[in-house]
């Protein structure tokens, strides 16, 4: 008999649920979501909310992962900066050529070493190989893809990475509502569940139909039921 992930805790499941949900689908932080549950009846701590947050947001990630359709095949590449503590550190992010998150990772050099570790990650993780490769002009991806033999796949030059380079938007947007991020661990944990999540609800609502985007709505919301179900399988 399996156990629940929700044993233990002293709140229901759909409040736990519902918490996370917030925070991870809306530009909330922890004292936002505390003042929402507060006005549905349900008194708990922004400090509660927040180990919630880090428990659940990796178990739903990785749910959601795991049932996701494969990926275009064609990914964008790029890296943004940012300082933990007083240091410069990089995320490196990929996306395919719809704008869905494909990985992040979160390192301390803007080196072939570290572009090379971002493509070994995607070619285990993904499933699926790539049959394109969208980067700037950097030269760490260059060589990092030589060593790979893939360098035939990078493609190059203008604005055809504007893809990868628009979707850090969504994670500038959490960085400033945390106050910065407090860890490279953390920082990792968060945005690799925020990606996952992030990729369930975004329908380019821009793009479909009044009628089509009320259907994917609904759609996301009976998977996230299903992802955040006490028993799964």
């Amino acid at each position: 008999m399996k156990t629940s992930i929700y044993s233990r805790h002293r709140f229901h499941p759909d409040v736990i649920r519902r918490a996370v949900w917030m925070y991870f689908r809306f530009n909330l932080s922890f004292r936002d979501v505390e003042e929402l549950m507060i006005e549905r009846g349900v008194d708990v701590s922004y400090e509660t909310i927040r180990r919630w947050v880090d428990k659940f947001g990796s178990k739903y990630a990785k749910r959601i992962k795991s049932r996701s359709e494969p990926p275009s095949p064609v990914w964008h590449l790029d890296e943004v900066y940012t300082k933990i503590n007083g240091k410069m550190v990089y995320l490196w992010r990929a996306v395919d050529d719809e704008g869905t998150v494909l990985d992040v990772v979160v390192q301390r050099r803007r080196n072939t070493k570290a572009a090379n570790r971002l493509l070994r990650k995607l070619l285990k993780n993904q499933g699926i190989r790539p049959k394109k490769i969208v980067t700037d002009r950097l030269g760490s991806y260059g060589a990092a893809l030589k060593l790979l033999g893939l360098k035939h796949l990078q493609d190059v030059g203008g604005r055809k990475n504007n893809r990868a380079e628009c979707s850090h938007v969504p994670i500038r947007r959490r960085e400033r509502k945390s106050q910065k991020f407090r860890s490279v661990r953390n920082a990792q944990k968060m945005l690799s569940a925020h990606g996952q999540i992030y990729n369930l609800f975004n329908h380019r609502r821009h793009l479909i139909s009044g009628k089509s985007l009320r259907k994917f709505r609904q759609q996301a919301q009976t998977e996230w039921n299903i992802v955040t179900a006490s028993a799964w399988a």
